[in-house]
């Protein structure tokens, strides 16, 4: 489904993809046959099958208007609003987030980690290829708005996934700033917040860790492997010395270039939302040893050896800062 979207010219194939995506999803959504995700598993379906037919209908209202069916070509001001929200729906960008953190709760960390990252990437590579016609105060106003819920409503959860999930939604907030003045700068941050995001799930699904109070005693499991979620999780929050830190720079950057310098103030304040929960994850993980008073049994250590894939995304996702200089002569 990924593969067609991102190849098609053509809007009917670009649909078929969204579709075919949706529709392999939800198994894996409702695997687990618990109530809650089945609950998951129907929001998701409901969401996506909204957007995908305002994306058909708007791909429509432009091929009615101008005869054009081709991705690039769409120049309707009515189709381009109802693209917007479609992939913002697709997204989970504000004002249509809501479905996002109730089906990630719903769903295992693995599919979770599907849906926050490969499920992300069609919607974006449409976003990527309309980018010139898009509307820039509608989704400049979107992106400052999921940056700014992201953070807040990431401050108060102690379910993991949901913490994860608003982190994702403001980290779309960044994606989307950008994408009508530099559309490569949005895929490079869609790539390495992928590789931050896979990292911090895998390490989760690793120690089987699913709340905030669980998180405190992982430690005991595997030390290694809980000093590493940390530097993950400073990673994600984009603190100077990690990769993290490399798509943030790069999007002030190029905003400040397009004089734009309130949004880009205002969204680089915001972050520090984000950044206060994701110090508290990687406080909970690393800092807080017992003795502590924790009601939990005490976890058996993990004699295991932590499976490679893990350690090459895990140092991908922090070491890649010196990259830039190379990034910033390509771009």
């Amino acid at each position: 489904g990924t593969t067609i979207t991102i190849s098609s010219n053509h809007w009917m194939m670009a649909w078929t993809g969204l579709e075919i995506n949706t529709l392999a999803i939800i198994p894996l959504i409702s695997k687990s046959h618990h109530p809650r995700a089945i609950e998951a598993a129907i929001k998701y379906f409901l969401v996506q099958a909204a957007a995908s037919t305002l994306v058909l209908f708007s791909s429509t209202i432009n091929a009615w208007h101008t005869g054009q069916w081709d991705l690039t070509q769409l120049t309707h001001p009515t189709s381009c609003l109802l693209l917007t929200t479609a992939i913002a729906m697709k997204l989970g960008l504000v004002p249509f987030h809501f479905w996002f953190p109730e089906v990630l709760q719903g769903s295992s960390l693995t599919t979770a980690l599907l849906l926050s990252t490969v499920m992300k990437f069609p919607p974006i590579t449409i976003l990527y290829m309309s980018s010139h016609s898009l509307n820039p105060t509608l989704l400049t106003t979107m992106a400052i708005a999921s940056a700014a819920l992201g953070g807040w409503m990431g401050l108060n959860q102690t379910q993991i996934r949901k913490i994860l999930a608003f982190s994702s939604i403001s980290h779309l907030g960044w994606m989307s700033i950008i994408i009508i003045y530099d559309p490569k700068l949005t895929l490079l941050t869609f790539y390495l917040y992928s590789l931050m995001t896979a990292t911090v799930f895998l390490i989760l699904n690793t120690t089987k860790t699913m709340k905030l109070s669980t998180i405190m005693i992982s430690w005991t499991k595997t030390p290694m492997l809980n000093a590493t979620l940390m530097l993950a999780l400073l990673s994600l929050a984009g603190l100077p010395p990690l990769t993290g830190f490399l798509p943030k720079w790069l999007i002030i950057h190029e905003l400040t270039k397009q004089e734009m310098t309130v949004a880009a103030t205002v969204i680089a304040m915001l972050s520090l939302l984000g950044l206060f929960f994701y110090l508290r994850l990687a406080y909970y993980s690393t800092i807080t040893l017992p003795p502590n008073s924790t009601n939990h049994m005490k976890q058996w250590h993990i004699n295991k050896l932590t499976n490679t894939p893990i350690a090459i995304i895990a140092s991908l996702s922090m070491l890649l800062l010196p990259l830039s200089p190379m990034i910033l002569i390509s771009v």
